[in-house]
């Protein structure tokens, strides 16, 4: 009997190393075009809202498709999502990579972009599977603490593979397009282990009709939607798109200061991620928790727009910010919602989030280009800041009511440190 459940506990950790490969490589190439936007500027000649486009591009495939790649994670099962959806991010990163004309970079991203947001619902749906309520938490945490290993080594890359950067906005692309190819075995071999071992599916019960059927999510799912939305509308578009530039324009960085500068904010989140999912595990207070992490990421625009401070205290503060929610949102949504629909729940939240990074990105390409912003005018990123500040104030005011309605008759449990059977 030991034996056995040895067996079971290293095969479950096995999984989720296996798809923390799988993700890790996508989470590199999201953040792949930050390094290389000032490049892209100068030796392309791309505007501000072309930048913008490469990233919001990825949103815009699933605002329709997230939905129904949500759908068939609850009926055909999360690793068999995984695989295609890992293979759609390999080809749309080399076609990035190809990059001209202009069009075919844009339309790679497309592709990318079909991928790798469903990529993470379904890893996070079979993660569910795979580990117990008391432990998700961790798992998912530790799941994302590994995949931002690939956004920090984005970030960092002009560091360590300066001869790249030399040659040209280009090879640093292919290195993107082949970190995504490694992903993609690391997707099939899960895909087998899962085959192979994985937890029995339970029967899927949803029609195609019924992915529209929201009524029955409660109120506390929407407030959690909210924050879920709002936050990575805010965080992705600045930190993955402008923020690198904003630093090199606006506080006068360097391009490998600034890429430093951003990358710790997903250096912070590798190791603390992991630390707030075990809290959340052993403590609950998932409501609280989410409302701090959340009220971190108003203060952090706040300072940048509004003080002399050092950089370090912004990086910090949306660094803990990305550990905290993270951390707890996913778990505390699976909490909300019955199991055999979590995959049309969470591809729900990726619809949303989709349309908020399309809108945000195109938004803040445009407000930067109208206030011309740049070296020359560093004030012109001030309406950008005021726009992300705003929406992440609305966030945080989305996150104290899930706090207000969780720690009354009404809540699921987020504040115990068992978990709630999902109503």
């Amino acid at each position: 009997m030991g034996i056995a459940v040895e067996q079971d506990r290293r095969l479950k950790w096995l999984v989720l190393a296996l798809a923390s490969i799988a993700i890790s490589g996508s989470y590199y190439a999201f953040d792949a075009v930050a390094p290389v936007a000032d490049m892209l500027r100068s030796q392309r000649g791309l505007s501000q809202s072309q930048i913008g486009l490469l990233n919001a591009v990825m949103g815009l495939p699933n605002i329709p498709l997230a939905l129904v790649g949500g759908l068939m994670i609850d009926r055909f099962g999360a690793s068999r999502v995984v695989v295609g959806t890992a293979a759609f991010c390999f080809v749309g990163t080399a076609l990035t990579a190809v990059g001209e004309p202009f069009g075919l970079m844009v339309f790679g991203r497309l592709l990318f972009g079909i991928g790798q947001e469903t990529l993470l619902i379904a890893l996070l749906a079979g993660i569910a599977a795979w580990f117990h309520a008391a432990r998700a938490a961790l798992a998912m945490a530790l799941l994302f603490s590994l995949a931002r290993v690939g956004s920090y080594m984005a970030d960092i890359s002009p560091h360590w593979a300066p001869g790249l950067y030399a040659g040209g906005w280009q090879p640093p692309l292919w290195l993107a397009a082949g970190l995504t190819g490694i992903s993609f075995a690391g997707a099939l071999a899960y895909r087998a282990l899962d085959v192979r071992h994985g937890p029995a599916a339970a029967a899927g019960t949803h029609t195609w009709q019924g992915m529209f059927a929201f009524g029955g999510f409660d109120r506390s799912f929407w407030y959690i939607l909210a924050l879920n939305v709002l936050f990575a509308s805010v965080f992705f578009p600045f930190r993955s798109t402008f923020a690198i530039v904003y630093f090199q324009d606006a506080k006068g960085l360097s391009l490998a200061e600034a890429g430093l500068l951003n990358s710790w904010v997903f250096f912070t989140a590798i190791f603390a991620t992991p630390v707030f999912g075990r809290i959340a595990d052993r403590f609950g207070r998932r409501a609280m928790l989410l409302t701090l992490g959340a009220g971190l990421m108003p203060l952090t625009f706040l300072t940048l727009g509004a003080t002399h401070w050092s950089l370090w205290i912004s990086t910090v503060m949306m660094g803990l910010s990305f550990s905290v929610v993270p951390a707890v949102i996913w778990p505390a949504t699976a909490m909300l919602v019955a199991p055999r629909r979590l995959g049309t729940a969470f591809g729900l939240i990726n619809m949303l989030q989709s349309l908020g990074l399309t809108v945000c990105n195109i938004a803040a390409g445009w407000l930067n280009d109208v206030s011309r912003a740049g070296p020359a005018h560093p004030a012109g990123y001030e309406p950008m800041l005021w726009l992300f500040g705003l929406l992440a104030t609305i966030g945080f005011v989305a996150t104290a009511a899930l706090w207000i309605r969780e720690s009354g008759p009404r809540g699921h449990g987020l504040n115990s440190a068992i978990p709630a059977t999902p109503h």
